[in-house]
């Protein structure tokens, strides 16, 4: 289960993200980016968040770490932005708070090179949970003490919006072919082997207890949260296994006009010739 800390102050918007996130201070003196349940795009991304953000970790991916974070909507009051005001009055109760990466960068692929295991590894745990917001547009990736760190996973496993399509939207492909590494030349037949192995039923349902039972009431379908858990489970378990036969990336990014074209010619690992080396 994921730690439980209160909320003390409320700092600053991160106005990046259509959800409007912020920086937020608690009562364990940690510095956190709070998600809040009052945000338009509901509970659900806070449960992507948590369901995918901790399998990412024990499959040995960088991401910040998470933790639940109670927020009395008093804190609200003196905000001067009326948004950010009713956000917080709107989200009283538990949110969810990722540790704050001082420092950190935007991940831009001109500036920072992923070598192609690296970058297997990212592309096949995104087509895993079907991850449509890791793209050359919005990499949601920051670079922190020269690593890769993952954010933002609130936009995956679209399956869990329409539940009674997830078994044929989860056996659906994976087209990375927008994806801000396809140009590194991911090895998408290492990650496959080496992580594949370790999604077992037993792993993902202890990533899916982590997620709060407030998060998971009354979604219409299921009669308990721990049905619901199963659900997660049974969509992610059979697409482990297969996924790495079904991502689509070369073609597209060979014929693709625009940044993945550049991308991948300065990105290309090949050394260059210099006009002599013609001569």
């Amino acid at each position: 289960m994921l730690t439980e800390v209160i909320a003390t102050r409320y700092v600053t918007p991160l106005r990046e993200g259509g959800s409007l996130p912020g920086i937020v201070e608690a009562d364990d003196f940690g510095t956190y980016v709070m998600k809040f349940t009052g945000a338009g795009q509901g509970r659900k991304t806070l449960v992507a968040e948590v369901i995918c953000g901790r399998l990412a970790q024990r499959l040995g991916l960088r991401v910040p770490g998470l933790v639940q974070m109670q927020l009395d909507p008093v804190i609200g009051l003196g905000e001067p932005d009326q948004e950010v005001q009713e956000l917080l009055k709107a989200s009283g109760g538990l949110n969810l708070g990722m540790d704050y990466l001082p420092g950190s960068i935007g991940f831009d692929p001109l500036a920072y090179r992923v070598d192609p295991v690296e970058a297997g590894r990212v592309v096949w745990f995104d087509a895993l949970i079907n991850n449509v917001d890791r793209s050359w547009r919005n990499p949601n990736m920051l670079v922190w003490h020269g690593d890769v760190w993952l954010i933002d996973h609130g936009a995956t496993m679209i399956w869990h919006h329409n539940w009674p399509t997830a078994e044929s939207a989860a056996a659906k492909p994976y087209n990375a072919s927008d994806h801000v590494l396809a140009p590194a030349g991911p090895d998408i037949a290492a990650a496959a082997a080496e992580l594949a192995p370790l999604v077992t039923r037993e792993l993902l349902t202890e990533v899916a207890a982590d997620v709060p039972d407030e998060w998971l009431v009354d979604e219409p379908g299921f009669d308990s949260t721990d049905a619901l858990r199963r659900a997660y489970v049974d969509a992610l378990l059979p697409r482990a296994a297969t996924i790495h036969e079904r991502i689509t990336m070369e073609a597209e990014v060979k014929t693709q006009a625009g940044p993945p074209g550049w991308l991948a010619d300065r990105l290309d690992p090949r050394p260059r010739k210099n006009k002599s080396d013609h001569e």
